[in-house]
């Protein structure tokens, strides 16, 4: 006769429903809600939880999603900000599919490292980096990325890394999928710093 589930504790129960509703569960999850980190040992042995990296945990039957890697990677760095090709796939602006996941730093501070996937690293200062945030939920994880206007101007400000015919397309499929206006665009070639090179391109195609 086959056992049945261990029996779980209150506590468990209530770490595996923050975990539901979290996505994916950090050792600082619980010690914020008065929990100790040794029920996330208990719950894995019990396969009640799975590792997805380190510090990173969620409940083995959640359904994965194309985006894990980058929710795993961003809720370990929540400082950071999702950019350049890692943004424009996640808002459907390019054809390309980037083997690393771009990260916008602010300033000189520590850049990610022991991640869970290949990252790529761009500095950014001031308004540059502050302006165009936005929180998506992505498996329940809140991530910050670019919004396609910002993301936009950023390829334009760093097209010798992601290339200019990139940083065109991008424009060209941010325009016609009406993902934002040319004034919004324009207002982020001005904080980023590059309207000499985008008025061409932004003039030619509206």
């Amino acid at each position: 006769m086959s056992k049945g589930p261990e029996k779980l504790s209150p506590n468990e129960a209530a770490i595996l429903k923050l975990a539901a509703s979290l996505g994916i569960l950090r050792p600082r999850d619980l010690r914020a809600r008065g929990h100790s980190v040794a029920y996330l040992q208990r719950l894995l042995a019990k396969g009640r939880l799975a590792k997805l990296g380190r510090g990173q945990y969620a409940l083995p039957d959640r359904e994965p999603t194309a985006d894990d890697t980058l929710a795993v990677t961003a809720n370990r760095y929540p400082a950071t900000v999702v950019c350049l090709l890692s943004a424009l796939r996640f808002h459907q602006l390019t054809t390309q599919s980037p083997r690393s996941i771009w990260l916008a730093v602010e300033g000189s501070k520590l850049a990610p490292a022991n991640t869970p996937a290949a990252v790529q690293v761009v500095r950014m200062t001031g308004p540059s980096f502050t302006n165009g945030i936005t929180t998506h939920l992505v498996g329940q994880v809140p991530v910050r990325i670019y919004d396609p206007a910002k993301t936009v101007a950023d390829c334009f400000k760093f097209r010798n890394r992601v290339g200019l015919d990139v940083a065109v397309e991008a424009l060209r499929d941010c325009l016609a999928q009406r993902r934002a206006t040319p004034a919004q665009i324009w207002s982020f070639a001005g904080i980023c710093r590059v309207k000499t090179i985008m008025r061409p391109y932004l003039e030619a195609l509206t």
